[in-house]
């Protein structure tokens, strides 16, 4: 019996290994054939050549506190995937029966921006995440997180047409990055997790509880106090703009 047990096993072990193999490997050609059409170098390149790019230097600090505290709390402490993320997000995901908690990172978020963001019959492939995950690992060794961070917010979009920070503060708020308060960091940190459902022209109300966790995750995470999180008016763009 013992023995009959220990065949059954090592031949689920067996399976089990060769569907990784076999995952692994499609992975990998996934990446060689996406990484085939332009190399991470001359993606960056193009971002950084836009007439829209923003260095990390011109873009308020609060702005990347928010998008760290709301998007991705450990994004300095860990490479390109965040281990314990994912198996938070696979616990929530389970306990509720449903896809409610994703654990990607912002270095993961980057590269579907710079690689899979118009092809979205492939978004949700287990070979794309394979390959995302290879590209990643390549950037987080080839740039530094500030870099990352600064990828990241020239070239996310925010809705309403607007695919980087500076044309998101100039179309929403008439102004240059540089020059947005903390109110106005705060509200474009929160559009990108769904631009469709959070921007401020479409769904004004939801708009708000994307914002308001977002001031909540900087206090949560030691980026902002109480005190000023309460002072921040969540009604201030609709004031301005009268919606």
């Amino acid at each position: 019996m013992k023995k009959i047990v220990k065949i059954i096993l090592i031949s689920i072990l067996a399976i089990i290994l060769t569907i990784g193999i076999y995952i692994s490997a499609s992975g990998y050609i996934f990446y060689k054939n996406t990484v085939k059409t332009a190399n991470l170098e001359d993606k960056v390149k193009q971002i950084r050549q836009s007439e829209s790019f923003i260095p990390i230097s011109e873009i308020p600090k609060d702005y990347i506190n928010a998008v760290i505290a709301v998007e991705d709390h450990r994004f300095k402490e860990h490479g390109a995937i965040d281990v314990i993320a994912i198996g938070r997000a696979i616990s929530s995901d389970v306990k509720n029966k449903e896809l409610v908690e994703g654990g990607s990172t912002i270095t993961q978020q980057v590269v579907k921006n710079l690689y899979y963001m118009e092809d979205d019959t492939k978004n949700d492939s287990l070979d794309r995440k394979i390959s995302e995950i290879i590209i990643g690992v390549q950037l987080e060794k080839k740039y530094s997180k500030d870099e990352i961070l600064e990828l990241y917010a020239n070239n996310i979009y925010f809705g309403d047409g607007y695919y980087c920070i500076k044309d998101a503060a100039e179309g929403y708020f008439g102004k240059l990055p540089s020059e947005m308060n903390l109110y106005e960091c705060t509200l474009l940190a929160g559009i990108p997790n769904a631009p469709s459902v959070y921007s401020p022209n479409v769904n004004p109300e939801l708009s708000k509880q994307r914002q308001a966790k977002v001031i909540r995750s900087m206090v949560k995470y030691g980026y902002l106090t109480q005190e000023k999180a309460d002072e921040i008016d969540l009604n201030e763009y609709y004031e301005n703009n009268d919606i």
